[in-house]
């Protein structure tokens, strides 16, 4: 379990393959594509917050939402499986990608939902899932998004503290190749109402 709870080197990580991980280009709630194109003036935000199935049902239900999927980001191992990333052998996290309209849906409202549906404080971990892929993570795509992310990570820092939390252990990094998880796990919740769900709060509001 140490193992799992330190990150992977380059050096050390899963050779992973050069084949894309296939899957059905339909959101299984709305209908709307998970992969590119998407339409004109739309904006992308990926986070990481633990079991993806339980973090992409919290954005496909803020309204204004486009579309969501979940993968792996912000390792070394080129196009992952499920199975790989758990060993903690390809340094991913279990992310959910967003794609929105920034004219509906703020950034800084969708940044407000990651901190407040998770707990960032407990390292390589998210409640009784442990390992690296369920670090809390904010991954920007550009300098707008990193000043929102920072200036909330301080802010929920101070309302954590109040509230007798320990420091946050959230990585603000730029984003990096997103690698779409298998089939059977995008929109999971949808496709199995009464599946596991880990995702759960401190409580604490970001005032």
């Amino acid at each position: 379990m140490i193992r799992k709870l330190q990150l992977v080197t380059s050096d050390r990580a899963l050779a992973g393959r050069l084949e894309a991980m296939p899957v059905t280009n339909r959101h299984y709630v709305n209908g709307n594509p998970l992969s590119p194109p998407f339409p004109d003036g739309m904006a992308l935000a990926m986070f990481g917050l633990g079991c993806f199935w339980g973090a992409e049902k919290k954005f496909w239900e803020l309204a204004g939402v486009y579309s969501t999927s979940v993968g792996y980001s912000g390792g070394f191992t080129p196009n992952p499986t499920y199975r790989e990333v758990c060993t903690g052998m390809t340094g991913h996290n279990e992310v959910v990608r967003i794609v929105y309209p920034p004219d509906l849906v703020s950034y800084a409202r969708l940044v407000r939902l990651f901190w407040e549906s998770h707990d960032p404080t407990q390292g390589m971990r998210q409640g009784n899932d442990m390992g690296t892929q369920y670090r809390s993570g904010i991954y920007v795509y550009d300098e707008e998004q990193r000043a929102v992310a920072e200036q909330t990570r301080q802010q929920y820092q101070q309302a954590l503290a109040r509230q007798g939390h320990s420091p946050i252990t959230t990585e603000i990094v730029e984003a990096s190749e997103f690698y779409y998880a298998e089939d059977y796990h995008q929109q999971y919740l949808a496709k199995n109402p009464n599946g596991y769900c880990g995702l759960g709060g401190t409580g604490v509001s970001l005032m």
